[in-house]
């Protein structure tokens, strides 16, 4: 492709059997250059063709089938003493299976690019050479056989994402003009109003306007049960509408939905190589050679040397060649590593590389964000108390959502929230976030402070004495104090109660079972709340009143005392933590950008216990990563002593190559079996 006039740069994803070209170049040009290697060029975004005729669908295997019969018939003719019908069938048989073979294996050795091709091509024709024409025959049929199988296997593995790029309608009703049109997805534009009737799926990212359902979102993020929606909820293009009607505000081209970034993401996740991937490459560079070297010496030592013979060791050398082929080893760690990503991805957790997969592996110690990770998130207050005699506890609040009222902190929507419908704020002006304390406003030409005691305690010198019991009791309760004051007078307090997610306790126990040794969770919020709330949740480990650069630090210090460490967070405000971290670990990636492009790993959903799934999947990966590469070494070292008694014939050799290579492809397959609640 890169020889083509006009073609600046070229980018191969084998595991996603996807092609990147760039330039000014036309796509019959692009077409044609594909043919002559027999592979099919296909728009990411056009149609699958309809299906095809069995023997047009598997051209491949019709070139194998006939070497086959030709195979069968010249060793019956054989056996028979017929060699004037034998040696030319089996002659026949080498040239019609092995013709593809021999194309690219001349071609890749003309560039002094020793691949399998190369191996095969010397074997076969070097045996035709000395008459071994039968053992030509077998090892040309055999090698296309492991072609076929080793294709349909990869394909298997690829199928999983590509049934990703399916669940998302083509078309979408739109409604313009006042009346509902049928469009391609292509044609919508940000602000258009869809129509999705019950059972559809969405084919858009955008926020219900009208209408309440309940949606399946396991496409996405993984849950296992329908999730309800209504006006102004956030919804996903590839999801199920359930029992009601919707008209759905859109809020992101086609191209942007949260599914083509996670199709775009698990594509470049799959394409990265894991440092084993990389390793075992490296390892084939000179491991061919090497074998190629090996052979040539076992052809030529015995018969120099020792007065061997010629024959039977240039047959020996050959099956040297044959069983030397490295695929088997080459692709034992991506199959692997395509399985695992793509089933992650399909149980709503996007990991973003083989590296992060290997790393995720040998994790031993978590530690958590608490609010929105452990907790809901979404906390709520649950008391008010004035500490001035002309304040009244609802003033207190409102003064309190006066000042908080630009900041996004979830504990300073939750005092906004719990204003009474209907009633006016005071005007606030100069807002200004104090990072990891609080907040500060002037209304009414006041300036008032809203933050944690540590606020008022340490940076403000106000005495807390009046107001120590309420706040210890509340904290005592696992709930987080917020006081209201000036520079130097305490006004009032509010508590704020965040609860734990009832999934929390269930995954910090089942990733104990995963062989996660210690749990930690961080905090900003005071160390009374925070304990509270890691005993209700069942961590090891409390660090409280931490500020975001304290957390980077505590990270850091995990990971000198335990070699690895994972970070969860939601992705925003814990991004220096989860880029410190071994394995960053986003909440909620669907919808979130920020989540996305943040951590190393994203759970789609809101759900923690997806993350003990993901810890025994990338263990399962390795684990399966190191069976492969013994058996592929393994049977390559038992064929290569086989050679020396002269055990080791062509066709041996080659059914060990095949099977090794259905073996691991096969072995990495099985990844994709593994379920979260397993």
């Amino acid at each position: 492709m890169a020889r083509i006039p006009g073609v600046t740069r070229v980018e191969l994803n084998f595991a996603a059997a996807k092609l990147t070209v760039e330039g000014d170049v036309s796509r019959e040009a692009i077409a044609a250059a594909g043919q002559a290697h027999n592979i099919q060029i296909r728009a990411e975004r056009e149609a699958l063709p309809p299906p095809q005729p069995f023997w047009v669908a598997n051209a491949a295997v019709v070139p194998t089938g006939l070497a086959l019969l030709f195979t069968i018939v010249a060793e019956v003719a054989e056996w028979l003493a017929s060699t004037a019908i034998s040696i030319p069938l089996f002659a026949l048989a080498i040239l019609v299976g092995g013709s593809s073979t021999f194309k690219k294996g001349l071609r890749n050795l003309a560039r002094l690019q020793f691949d399998m091709n190369v191996l095969m091509t010397v074997a076969v024709i070097g045996a035709a050479l000395i008459g071994e024409y039968g053992e030509g025959a077998v090892v040309a049929v055999l090698f296309g056989v492991s072609e076929v199988l080793e294709s349909y296997t990869m394909d298997r593995a690829r199928q999983s994402l590509r049934s990703l790029m399916e669940i998302a309608p083509k078309s979408a009703r739109v409604i313009r003009m006042g009346r509902e049109e049928e469009v391609p997805v292509e044609e919508i534009r940000v602000g258009e109003t869809l129509v999705v009737r019950p059972g559809e799926k969405l084919a858009m990212d955008g926020v219900v306007i009208t209408g309440r359902s309940a949606i399946n979102q396991a496409n996405i993020t993984g849950e296992s049960l329908p999730v309800e929606k209504g006006p102004n909820d956030e919804v996903f293009a590839g999801t199920v509408n359930g029992h009601g009607g919707l008209e759905i505000r859109v809020t992101r081209l086609v191209e942007d939905t949260t599914l083509s970034k996670l199709i775009h993401l698990v594509e470049e996740a799959q394409a990265q190589r894991a440092p084993t991937q990389t390793f075992v490459e490296r390892f084939a560079a000179w491991y061919t050679p090497t074998i190629m070297l090996l052979a040539a010496l076992v052809i030529l030592i015995p018969p120099l040397a020792f007065g061997g013979d010629w024959s039977h060791w240039i047959y020996e050398g050959l099956a040297l060649l044959v069983v030397g082929c490295p695929c088997a080893l080459v692709v034992s760690t991506p199959v692997s590593i395509v399985s695992a990503i793509a089933n992650a991805a399909r149980n709503g957790v996007l990991i973003k590389g083989g590296a992060h997969l290997e790393r995720a592996g040998s994790i031993r110690v978590v530690a958590f964000d608490k609010t929105g990770t452990l907790t809901r998130g979404q906390p709520e207050v649950t008391g008010v108390e004035s500490r001035h005699a002309h304040l009244t506890s609802g003033e207190v609040l409102r003064l309190m959502a006066a000042v908080e009222m630009r900041s996004e902190h979830p504990l300073a929507r939750a005092i906004i929230r719990a204003v009474p419908s209907g009633e006016v704020l005071p005007k606030a002006e100069g807002f200004e976030a104090i990072v990891g304390r609080g907040a500060r406003a002037t209304v009414d030409g006041r300036t008032y402070y809203v933050g944690s005691p540590a606020l008022f305690a340490q940076e403000l010198g106000v005495d807390l004495a009046p107001v120590a019991d309420l706040v210890a009791s509340w904290q005592a309760l696992g709930r987080t104090v917020m006081l209201l004051g000036t520079e130097s007078a305490l006004l009032g307090a509010v508590a704020v109660a965040d609860t734990p997610r009832e999934s929390t306790a269930q995954a910090l126990a089942q990733l104990k079972q995963a062989g996660v040794a210690h749990t930690v969770m961080l905090t900003g919020d005071n160390s009374a709340t925070a304990r509270a709330i890691g005993a209700m949740v069942g961590v090891d480990q409390v660090r409280a009143e931490l500020l975001p650069h304290e957390k980077v630090a505590v990270v850091q210090e995990l990971a000198a005392q335990h070699g690895t460490v994972a970070m969860v967070g939601d992705g925003v405000n814990d991004a220096p933590a989860l880029a410190a971290a071994t394995v960053g670990i986003a909440m909620g990636g669907a919808g979130t950008d920020v989540a996305l492009e943040t951590a190393d790993i994203a759970l789609m959903a809101d759900d923690l216990t997806k993350l003990p799934f993901t810890l025994r999947l990338s263990r399962a990966a390795m684990g399966v990563i190191k069976q492969n590469i013994g058996i592929a070494l393994g049977l390559k070292l038992l064929a290569v002593v086989a050679v020396f008694p002269g055990w080791l014939t062509l066709w041996l050799a080659i059914l060990a190559d095949m099977g090794a290579t259905v073996l691991v492809t096969l072995n990495g397959m099985r990844l994709l079996r593994i379920r979260p609640d397993r």
